[in-house]
């Protein structure tokens, strides 16, 4: 009676049944996977709750479909559409969270193929290997600290070319123009700098001498942007 209760409607008399028992196995191993991954990236990370508990059940629904189409190659190509339609529909994240989604990914795609033993040491491994890295925080630059994006906005009748090159010489070590665009109907124009000051804490300084010379409007200065949207 259970075995006719869990075949599908569609499959032929001679298909195999995941056995029930089989399936709870793959299942809590892969929400015990998701769970080990989401408490791994927590270590020295920032994260929002809800992409922790996404990251904990990833592993276990990515394992239920891989179960499901069990060789089907049309089901195959659906599964991957659908997925690609979620990429989409969803803002890029930090290529850290985008690395771990993957990660978990593949780890639902192992247990769902059945290698549950294989799903864990994929996980241990390279979640170690990620902890390690963050504790040693391998990649950081040495100057990251005063590495910043300037924004600055000036009227449209001061030629801005030039006109802060004093103050750079001043300040920053190293400046970069990176982006122009006119707002406020043409009147305003924005200016987009890459700059690393010379010494750390003299931001307030700095702001104050642009205040100056662009007629006090607008000073937004920020941690070097990667140009990503970080996933909330």
């Amino acid at each position: 009676m259970s075995e006719t209760i869990f075949r599908g409607l569609f499959d032929a008399e001679t298909a195999s049944v995941i056995a029930v028992s089989d399936f709870m196995a793959c299942i809590v191993s892969a929400l015990v996977i998701g769970l080990i991954l989401a408490v791994m990236h927590m270590y020295k990370n920032t994260y929002s709750k809800s992409f922790i508990a996404t990251i904990a059940t990833i592993p276990a629904i990515v394992c239920v479909v891989i179960m499901m189409v069990n060789g089907n190659v049309g089901a195959g190509v659906a599964v991957a559409g659908a997925f690609s339609l979620v990429r989409f529909r969803s803002a890029p994240g930090t290529a850290k969270e985008i690395g771990v989604l993957f990660m978990a990914m593949g780890a639902g795609i192992i247990t769902g193929m059945g290698y549950i033993a294989y799903a864990f040491l994929f996980v241990i491994v390279m979640g170690a290997v990620d902890m390690l890295y963050a504790q040693l925080d391998f990649g950081a630059r040495k100057r990251a600290d005063r590495e910043r994006t300037l924004h600055i906005t000036i009227p449209e009748d001061l030629d801005y070319v030039g006109v802060f090159d004093d103050l750079f010489d001043q300040y920053a070590g190293k400046c970069e123009l990176v982006n122009v665009k006119t707002t406020n109907m043409g009147s305003l124009f924005k200016l987009t700098y890459h700059i690393t000051f010379r010494e750390a804490g003299r931001e307030k300084a700095f702001i104050d001498d642009v205040r100056c010379r662009n007629g006090n409007l607008e000073v937004a200065l920020s941690n070097r942007e990667s140009g990503m949207t970080e996933m909330m």
